[in-house]
């Protein structure tokens, strides 16, 4: 494929979502000059879902290979099973190789959402981390200090809270620098959590004789609780979700932050997402404009068919106040009130379950129930506000 040297989509390639370039000056001119890139994004499978947070850079990497660039998704089947430190306040626990290995069955159909797989060099880094020996290992560490480790921001702060920081999570920055050595990377893309990680990548590739990898940082961005979107804290719009709930979800979001995701992970033309905003400053309903954002999203991961079809089932749910017919349904019949929230999945806990029902927003067959003992019959329906229904069965 002939690469592009488009000025305007370089501009827009190297400014849409990004929070920071690593080395800004090589990349533009590299892109200007025409050279076929090797764009590099690793992904560790911790959940069996990739959700939107994750999106924003495999939009990136859409940019680039929509250029002409070789896009390299490394799947860290390796890195997987040790656990990042980098935006963690606890150690992560070890995932054996079985849940890891579930965890992937999936990745690619989800990337694919988004990336012509077709296009896209599949890696999985125990191809070369499960080689390496102590010798090699001790020649890459000898390129850092202690101090260098031990100084990133959370391990820093786990250590001053007494926490235990194991040497294994230490070592990871190393693994991820050498994906970068073995597939030859010219440019690597992840969140501002990753900066160190892939600053390290720079100093393996020199050892190794490489030319430094150029790095694209993005911003992170707030999942449905308002904190980074991760799928350690079940906050996620996960691109396997089924319409109806990631369009539920995606409204869920707060309302400050449609503009931003309109930019980071869509591909709607900036000028229509300018538009976006002017319309909410002249004081649009921002959950309209959200009904947008949300169908977009929906159109992209099942197209517009379904994207439709969710927006029409929210707007009978929440516009109208009705529990539209094909309500999700949950097995909760026979459970007390706050026990049925948790198990459907419209409660996070039994405390948020309380704490709702206390503040009147739980409706059992269309009336407030304040009853969190009150049984549920099969057949009924149980809404929390607008938006979360389900049919008890």
């Amino acid at each position: 494929m002939t690469v592009s040297r488009d000025p305007a989509k370089i501009e827009e390639l190297l400014s849409r979502g990004v929070a920071e370039i690593v080395d800004r000056t090589s990349l533009g001119s590299r892109l200007r000059a025409g050279k076929p890139l090797r764009i590099k994004l690793g992904i560790d499978p911790t959940s069996p879902h990739l959700h939107l947070g994750r999106s924003i850079a495999l939009w990136k990497l859409r940019d680039f290979q929509e250029l002409g660039h070789q896009v390299v998704l490394i799947l860290g089947d390796f890195t997987g099973t040790i656990g990042d430190a980098s935006d963690k306040d606890a150690e992560r626990p070890v995932l054996d190789q079985a849940t890891v290995d579930a965890n992937l069955e999936t990745y690619a159909a989800q990337a694919g959402k988004i990336l012509d797989m077709s296009r896209v060099e599949v890696r999985r880094n125990s191809e070369w981390l499960d080689k390496v020996s102590y010798r090699e290992l001790c020649r890459q560490a000898d390129v850092f200090s202690v101090n260098d480790f031990v100084s990133r921001e959370m391990v820093a702060k786990r250590l001053k809270e007494g926490k235990r920081v194991s040497l294994r999570e230490v070592l990871y920055p190393l693994m991820q620098g050498y994906d970068s050595v073995a597939v030859r990377a010219d440019v690597e893309l992840g969140g501002t959590d990753q900066r160190f990680n892939m600053l390290a990548g720079r100093d393996l590739q020199r050892l190794y004789g490489q030319a430094p990898q150029d790095i694209v940082i993005n911003a992170l961005v707030p999942g449905t609780d308002g904190r980074k979107m991760s799928s350690s804290w079940g906050n996620t719009v996960n691109l396997d979700e089924k319409p109806r709930e990631m369009f539920q979800k995606v409204m869920r979001l707060a309302d400050g932050l449609v503009s931003t995701y309109f930019s980071v992970a869509t591909r709607v033309p900036l000028a229509e997402v300018a538009a976006v905003l002017a319309r909410l400053e002249a004081g649009e309903n921002p959950r309209d404009v959200k009904m947008d954002l949300a169908a977009e999203i929906v159109r992209v991961c099942h197209g517009a068919e379904a994207a439709s079809e969710a927006r029409r089932y929210f707007v009978e749910l929440f516009s109208e106040g009705v529990v539209p017919e094909g309500a999700p349904e949950a097995k909760v019949a026979g459970l007390s009130l706050v026990e049925a929230l948790v198990a459907a999945g419209i409660a996070d806990s039994k405390s948020d379950a309380r704490r709702v029902i206390e503040q009147k927003g739980v409706k059992v067959g269309g009336e407030v129930c304040e009853d969190p003992a009150r049984v549920l019959r099969a057949g009924e329906t149980v809404e929390r506000g607008r938006g979360r229904a389900v049919r008890a069965i």
